[in-house]
């Protein structure tokens, strides 16, 4: 819009405020960790991502946070300060940060409550804790060696909207790319790397970022790594263009059942051993429970095509 003011001895007109910009409309995308949902249990999908249920925090993921936190500032320092002493010295202060966000630092009271359910192996104390994170953070350098590595991206994310307009959507822990190019995808877990069988399933996330960067920057990444601080140990592997095509179908018959289920409101439970650590069983048709009814109205202002969308648009 073009804006004209005319000024004169006695007279000065102000020009009309701006229309502030148009936003986008809301529609709904596909992370790594939501597409795992999906597949894992089409109900526990439902309860995170539109009823957006509230789970407890554990402290086996908080230490994980918090052992994230550190090794991306790490990174900041000058690499010559990237040693086992610097990275510890961040441990406090990353802990200060987060110990604000909600629901953390009552963890800690939960876990030392006479009588409260706690976490399996739960530290007897804060300081023990923060202890068991500084070891996490103590192993990342049994594994590489920080001062020789200076990433393109840290917690980067990474998006791509496919023909189709599915949108892709990640944070990837770190992005190296090599003098010729090449890219490494590396990825933090605080936890044990898994046996060969499940090497396929630790993999998927993995894979998801490589598709979003080949489509994005039309190379295919040549080496996706999984850092395991839990026992120091590494898993590498590296894609192709045909992998990642039948991945990036994969994806899209996952978001096509979901979209399914969202205009139907049907999302069946699939009971399984993982169902021991789900916080929804009270609420979960598996364990006797009864779901809250499906939020129509909140999914369509989400971007769903829902039910009730459905109806209107007809």
């Amino acid at each position: 819009m073009t804006v004209t003011v005319e000024t004169n001895a006695t007279l000065a007109q102000a020009p009309e405020p701006a229309a502030e910009p148009a936003q986008a409309p809301r529609r709904p995308s596909l992370s790594p960790s939501r597409a795992a949902d999906f597949k894992t249990c089409p109900l526990l999908y439902r309860f995170r991502t539109i009823d957006r249920l509230p789970e407890r925090k554990s402290l086996a993921a908080v230490r994980g946070t918090l052992v994230h936190s550190v090794l991306e500032r790490l990174y900041d320092l000058p690499a010559a300060q990237r040693t086992v002493e610097g990275a510890l010295e961040l441990l406090e202060p990353a802990w200060v940060e987060l110990r604000e966000e909600p629901g953390v630092a009552e963890l800690f009271e939960v876990a030392q409550g006479e009588g409260a359910e706690t976490d399996v192996n739960a530290p007897e104390s804060l300081e023990a804790w923060l202890a068991s994170a500084g070891k996490l953070v103590e192993r990342y350098f049994t594994l590489e060696d920080p001062r020789r590595i200076e990433p393109e991206g840290r917690e980067e994310l990474v998006e791509v909207t496919l023909p189709d307009g599915l949108l892709l959507r990640g944070y990837v822990d770190r992005l190296d790319v090599a003098r010729n190019g090449a890219l490494r995808v590396v990825d933090y877990k605080t936890g044990s790397m898994p046996r060969e069988a499940f090497e396929s399933k630790a993999l998927f996330q993995m894979k998801f970022y490589a598709l979003v960067l080949w489509r994005t920057r039309g190379v295919v990444a040549a080496q996706l790594k999984l850092i395991y601080l839990g026992d120091g140990d590494a898993l590498t592997y590296a894609p192709d263009e045909e992998e990642l095509l039948r991945f990036e179908r994969t994806l899209l018959a996952i978001w096509s059942a979901i979209e399914r289920a969202v205009s139907t409101g049907d999302f069946r439970p699939n009971k399984t051993r993982l169902c021991g650590w789900c916080d929804h069983q009270a609420v979960c048709p598996a364990f006797g429970g009864t779901p809250p009814p499906f939020p129509a109205e909140a999914a369509a202002a989400a971007g769903w095509r829902t039910p009730l969308a459905i109806v209107e648009a007809d």
